[in-house]
């Protein structure tokens, strides 16, 4: 039973410091989190012409030597 009430206690107080800990974060604006989104979309989408570029010479190379 004592171990029951520590985990508790435990628990509670870990609760208690997420929230305090969520008070002090500075959240970004919404222009921020629409200007990161832009960048992250436009980054996916350069790589995977990059890539798809790559993937399609390195597989006519492969074809190439392979016959």
């Amino acid at each position: 039973m004592e171990k029951i009430k520590l985990l508790m206690q435990k628990i509670k107080q870990f609760l208690i410091d997420a929230k305090a800990e969520l008070k002090r974060v500075t959240w970004p604006s919404q222009k921020q989190t629409m200007a990161s989104t832009l960048v992250v979309i436009i980054i996916v989408f350069v790589m995977a012409i990059y890539f798809g570029i790559i993937d399609f010479g390195l597989a006519k190379l492969i074809k190439l030597i392979l016959g």
